[in-house]
């Protein structure tokens, strides 16, 4: 910004999902926003091929794609497990230009589960117009509950187009019983799908396409890059403004955080905004006692390893999953509370190796989640990244499910579906999970604290719900609770973890919260 320039009535902090969604939307309502984000602003054209890619394997292996994510970004998944890379995207469009471009929605379950607990106005009626409108389903569009114009295109590859370990899930599950599910972003719907994604042609489509690019020169909205947030300008209790890691102060009106699950939280502890004891030992003034960076939630999953033959082995270009099967544990009350994937190349298991012929894996993950984690700040430098601990299967309910998930799993991998793309032994090459399994209960459950996987579902950092609970951060609103002027927006104020991947449920609470503000 220059002197010259108006200054701006909304500064909205993030580029990611939801900040995208949200300041796209402001602008088109008539607002004028400053959208700040940490890494670079660049034109959509300019996104490297590879992490247009269907497979996030092609990014991982083409030399500066991890430009676009966050270094020493550090969690430990379970509190028996060192801490270790935590994917989260940098850039215009945050970590919709990093995931695995995955459209699934919430089942409605969980919104219905949001208002009981006091997020009032996020009920599955009130939400699912704004499911529909964000969305342009191509095979579904003219259905009840779906939409056909909205800026995120959602489809389905076709079966035959699918990898090797995609057709082999379902056909194991199917013969398992599974009921097949074609829409699995239709309400009630359960069983073996078609992943839905957010790609056009093949290629991806994130937030900074959907909603930035179209706007790029707009009077209404300003972007600015590498503009790294250290925390909120507070003046008698109101939101002013945000000061910049190099002393910068920009003032606006109103300050809506949508950094994500990890940032935005420490801005706000940064802020004064916080628990009071972590606040005190940070040496920070306490502007609002509220507890932030509590509740932390991610869906641990567990792998089975599928040594693939050559002529089953996927390219690094290939899609890398389009197989699901959302299913009810009845181990609890909750409904669609895990769920199965298929990995035709496992990119979760070689983030951190080279790459290789034959790794394709199924896993299974807890999908309504009971154990929680904490993020703390290491210190008070915004350029430090936060301690992350998930605390992953710590609540019993977790890891029961997870160990039976897992041997249900280990079912279905003995279907002839898949020895007719397995390379060798199969249980050769997955020999500690054949001994867990074979072993004790107890057993089964030390290896899964000691292997389990998240899906980089970080969410609950800053709770929303009824002013009046313990756990709440943030109003049904988006308000900070206690500060004027102050509103959070993103995947940070889900009250649990979605019973799904979470970036189309943090589209939503862009699309649905800028509703609001204008």
């Amino acid at each position: 910004m220059t002197g010259s320039e108006p200054a701006p009535e909304v500064i909205v902090v993030g580029a990611g999902s939801a900040g995208s969604a949200l300041a796209a939307r402001l602008v088109r309502s008539g607002r004028r926003v400053l959208l700040l984000e940490a890494g670079r602003d660049y034109p959509a054209s300019e996104l490297a091929g590879s992490w247009r890619s269907p497979n996030p394997v092609a990014a991982l292996v083409d030399p500066g794609g991890e430009e676009l994510l966050w270094e020493d970004h550090l969690a430990s998944r379970t509190a028996v497990q060192e801490p270790s890379l935590y994917w989260r995207g940098k850039g215009l469009g945050g970590s919709s230009v990093v995931n695995g471009q995955i459209a699934i929605r919430p089942p409605v379950e969980d919104f219905d589960d949001w208002a009981a607990d006091g997020c009032t106005g996020w009920s599955a009626d009130e939400v699912l117009p704004y499911l529909a409108a964000l969305e342009s389903d191509q095979e579904y569009g003219d259905q009840p509950a779906h939409g056909a114009h909205g800026p995120i295109p959602v489809h389905r590859y076709p079966e035959e187009a699918w990898g090797a370990v995609d057709r082999a899930l379902r056909d194991a599950a199917l013969a398992a019983g599974r009921p097949w599910a074609p829409d699995v972003n239709a309400p009630g719907a359960t069983g073996v799908s078609p992943y839905p994604v957010n790609s056009v042609d093949g290629l991806r489509v994130s937030c900074h396409d959907a909603y930035l690019e179209p706007l790029r020169g707009h009077d209404l909205l300003t972007i600015r890059g590498e503009a790294l947030v250290d925390r909120v300008e507070l003046e008698r209790g109101r939101a002013v403004g945000v000061r910049l890691a190099d002393g910068e102060v920009l003032r606006a009106d109103s300050v809506v955080l949508c950094a994500g699950a990890t940032a935005t939280p420490s801005i706000l502890i940064r802020s004064g905004i916080g628990p009071a004891p972590h606040l005190s030992e940070l040496g920070i003034t306490v502007q609002a006692d509220l507890p932030v960076g509590e509740g932390l939630q991610d869906h641990p999953m567990a792998l089975i390893g599928i040594p693939l033959t050559l002529a089953a082995t996927a390219g690094p270009r290939d899609r890398h999953t389009n197989c699901c099967i959302r299913y009810s544990s009845g181990m609890t009350p909750d409904t669609h509370d895990m769920m199965m994937v298929a990995l035709n190349q496992n990119a979760l298991a070689m983030a951190s190796a080279e790459p290789r012929a034959g790794a394709g894996a199924v896993g299974v993950f807890v999908n309504r989640t009971y154990s929680r984690g904490t993020l703390r700040l290491r210190g008070t430098d915004p350029r430090s990244q936060p301690a992350l601990s998930f605390n992953m299967l710590d609540d019993d309910r977790d890891v029961d499910r997870l160990a039976v998930g897992l041997r249900q799993l280990a079912e279905l991998v003995e279907n002839p579906a898949f020895g007719e793309i397995t390379a060798g032994d199969l249980w050769a090459a997955n020999a500690p999970v054949r001994a867990a399994l074979d072993g004790p209960e107890a057993g089964l459950r030390a290896y899964l604290r000691a292997t389990a996987v998240d899906t980089q579902h970080a969410t609950s950092t800053c709770r929303m719900g009824d002013p009046a609970a313990a756990t709440t951060v943030v109003d049904p609103d988006g308000r900070v609770l206690g500060i004027e002027g102050l509103r959070v927006a993103d995947a940070s104020v889900f009250p649990f973890v979605p019973r799904a991947n979470t970036h189309l449920a943090s589209v939503l609470v862009g699309e649905l919260l800028a509703a609001r503000l204008a």
